[in-house]
């Protein structure tokens, strides 16, 4: 009588077990969607193949700090530190504005595609007539300007301070200004993205002493980019045939200045 008795319990028991695994099993299944969205929508952010004006997180940069008359877009966050930098260096008599923030994909694949088919001078030349060769035009190019789905304007961290040229640099207001980031941007946040090639940074960008990054937040994007980021997903723009030959991600997304990483 007393197995009888508790044959029901062990059975209600075995049931009890079976569900809770079943329903472990479905809430691990919802997890992994819910990841398998999230990272899809970490792609597209991270290739920049969104409109920054649609979104909550970007916000329009003040034209009072810009060298241009369109509007320009950036993080909030990046925004805000700039404009306390940008304070700062005023009473300093340095004047920081920006003249290139966000730039989604179809941005970058505009600039990207014009120094490909000649329509913008590369080098002060005109690279389908002089580069006919893909894969020396695609190298050439590549000296200053990211492939689309590849730069870091794409993530609202990334500025070019005042002109995006070497010349202005050599200049002697260029050089007080360029003296004055590399002693004080790193206090608000920022780091010259692309330093001089050598020993250390052997791959890359030719230095651009115009760039300079908001680490706070583009740290973060970078290891996201490194994880979720692969060759096949470097497409989309003229020349794409020739990226898989210049492992875009290692040699030129992750070389940067080790003191950015």
């Amino acid at each position: 009588m007393l197995i009888l008795l508790c044959i029901p319990v062990i059975t209600f028991s075995l049931l009890d077990l079976e569900k809770e695994k079943e329903n472990e099993a479905i809430y691990q299944a919802f997890l992994r969607e819910q990841q398998i969205k999230k990272d899809i929508e970490e792609k597209i952010y991270l290739t920049g193949k969104f409109d920054p004006s649609t979104r909550e997180d970007f916000i329009v940069i003040p034209s009072k700090y810009t060298t241009g008359v369109y509007k320009m877009y950036l993080r909030k966050e990046t925004l805000d530190a700039f404009q306390k930098m940008a304070e700062i260096a005023e009473k300093n008599d340095i004047e920081l504005n920006v003249a290139s923030a966000t730039r989604n994909f179809d941005y970058q694949k505009n600039l990207w595609n014009n120094k490909w088919e000649g329509n913008t001078l590369v080098g002060g030349t005109y690279l389908s007539k002089n580069s006919p060769d893909g894969f020396d035009r695609f190298r050439k190019i590549l000296e200053y300007s990211a492939a689309p789905g590849t730069s870091r304007h794409h993530w609202g961290t990334d500025i070019d301070i005042n002109d995006a040229n070497p010349m202005y640099f050599k200049t002697e207001q260029g050089e007080m200004v360029y003296a004055w980031l590399i002693k004080n941007a790193s206090e608000f946040g920022f780091c010259q993205t692309y330093n001089l090639k050598g020993p250390v940074r052997p791959t890359g960008y030719n230095e651009e002493k115009w760039h300079w990054s908001y680490l706070p937040l583009a740290k973060n994007f970078l290891q996201d980019y490194k994880r979720l980021i692969i060759e096949n997903d470097i497409d989309g723009f003229a020349g794409d045939e020739y990226a898989k030959n210049f492992n875009l991600i290692n040699n030129y997304v992750l070389s940067i200045n080790p003191e950015c990483l």
